[in-house]
């Protein structure tokens, strides 16, 4: 690794992954923050003006933080600053000290080749080797011509909980059609990249270069299709999309954390859609695959992890691959920062920690905003504006309500959150819970975030 930029967005890439950082908190408050120095064990970032400095660190400090040790596989502390506030001397893009520099440099680089998101480095087990079988037809890897399966697995729907490795089986097609067809056009893409690329194309009155864009794909990859569930424009988009892609033989490869007819909201006629091809599962992995898993990432970081220490991590660390590679991630970190071989007491102070991140994190009033903020497709700081337009009105309705029922704060506490009196937080409530009494949608979208809130 050259730079602390190169580090940095490593970490960004991280944080976008994180399923608990929407796109839009992604786009606006952490992709354009700047690396000013990373010395002591503290890193350092620069916003662009004061309330992005206090924003940012409210809401993703502690995103960047665990991003931060998922990369380097240490803790670092992280101080935000203004750009512009800063002298230039401390703008020391190589300002690693040496054990940070190493371990930067074996982790990154190993993120950006060793462990790319390919079949080669796919680990197959009884848990997920039919939708294996499935992406490797598709992508035409055992084929002499790449898409030998299209016209029979078409469309693919490949579903399971998050981090099971369903993005790395998108990644690993995306990989072998561009390596082996460079001339195909491959589109990968999320729900929720479509459904903002789908508004801003909407707001800019350039609806023809959206459809240009996926209606002349040769692969769609779309990850999380669950994201569109509700939204009717989207789903209108989509559905054209998929029946103009689907009538020309091009291959649709679609992911979701659960299967489409469990899917609320989702348009029937998209269901059915889905119907016409193929759709496969993938399940926990199993210990001889967590322990192949475990053994694989070790080899990767060039780390020499005894056989007992690989199957305490195999046994305890059971539902998510990502968290069983982050175990080893740290494992790798403190063997190089504090020297001790890896031991099995070690592996358990690791194992704990990730099993006590993998919780929910703490529901505040900022992760209630942000989320009802995400749903509504509004700004966050929009809910705490005296915006009175019809949607960002509604948001924030809900917004109070969801406070009032998930935290129990008062309406007077609630009330100096929106620099609002104690009587127009009651009227707001009661005026969200009347209108769930009649509106079955409504209702649902609320329940929605309220169980986000809750599982992620």
């Amino acid at each position: 690794m050259d730079s602390f930029y190169e580090l940095l967005e490593s970490v960004k890439r991280a944080c976008q992954a994180d399923p608990r950082v929407s796109e839009v908190g992604y786009n606006k408050w952490i992709r354009n923050l700047e690396g000013v120095k990373l010395e002591n064990g503290v890193a350092t970032l620069a916003t662009a003006n004061d309330f992005m400095r206090r924003t940012t660190a409210e809401a993703y400090g502690e995103t960047l933080k665990r991003a931060f040790e998922q990369v380097l596989g240490f803790p670092v502390e992280i101080e935000f600053v203004v750009a512009g506030q800063t002298d230039e001397k401390d703008k020391d893009p190589n300002g690693f000290n040496e054990i940070e520099q190493r371990m930067a440099d074996l982790i990154s680089a190993h993120q950006r080749s060793d462990y790319d998101l390919t079949f080669e480095n796919f680990i197959k087990g009884k848990s997920n080797e039919l939708a294996y079988a499935y992406c490797i037809a598709v992508s035409g890897k055992n084929a002499a011509a790449a898409g030998s399966g299209r016209t029979v697995f078409n469309p693919l729907f490949i579903y399971g909980d998050s981090g099971l490795g369903k993005t790395h089986l998108l990644k690993a097609i995306e990989h072998e059609v561009r390596k082996n067809h460079p001339e195909y056009n491959v589109i990968y893409t999320t729900g929720e990249s479509f459904t903002n690329e789908l508004v801003k194309s909407v707001a800019d009155k350039d609806t023809y270069t959206f459809h240009e864009k996926y209606r002349n794909a040769d692969y769609l990859l779309m990850d999380d299709i669950q994201f569109i569930a509700g939204k009717e424009m989207t789903q209108e988009e989509f559905f054209h999309t998929f029946n103009e892609l689907y009538n020309a033989g091009k291959q649709i490869v679609i992911t979701s954390d659960i299967s489409p007819n469990r899917i609320k909201k989702l348009e029937e006629r998209i269901k059915s859609r889905f119907a016409l091809g193929v759709q496969a599962d993938v399940q926990p992995p199993d210990f001889e695959t967590r322990l192949a898993i475990v053994q694989r990432k070790a080899e990767l970081l060039d780390l020499n992890l005894p056989d007992p220490v690989s199957r305490i991590i195999a046994e305890k660390i059971k539902n998510n691959i990502r968290q069983l590679e982050g175990a080893v991630n740290k494992i790798k970190g403190l063997t190089m920062f504090s020297n001790e071989n890896p031991s099995i007491s070690m592996a358990q102070r690791v194992i704990k920690e990730t099993l006590i991140d993998a919780q929910p994190a703490e529901i505040t009033v900022d992760r209630i905003i942000n989320e009802v903020a995400v749903a509504f497709g509004v700004q966050p700081e929009e809910l705490r504006s005296a915006t009175r337009s019809a949607q960002i009105s509604l948001a924030r309705k809900v917004a109070i309500y969801i406070i009032r029922e998930v935290k129990g704060m008062s309406f007077t506490s609630i009330g100096d959150e929106f620099k609002r009196n104690h009587s127009t937080m009651t009227i707001s409530y009661s005026d969200i819970k009347e209108q769930m009494k009649k509106n079955s949608d409504l209702r649902e979208s609320v329940d929605d975030i309220i169980n986000a809130l809750r599982t992620n």
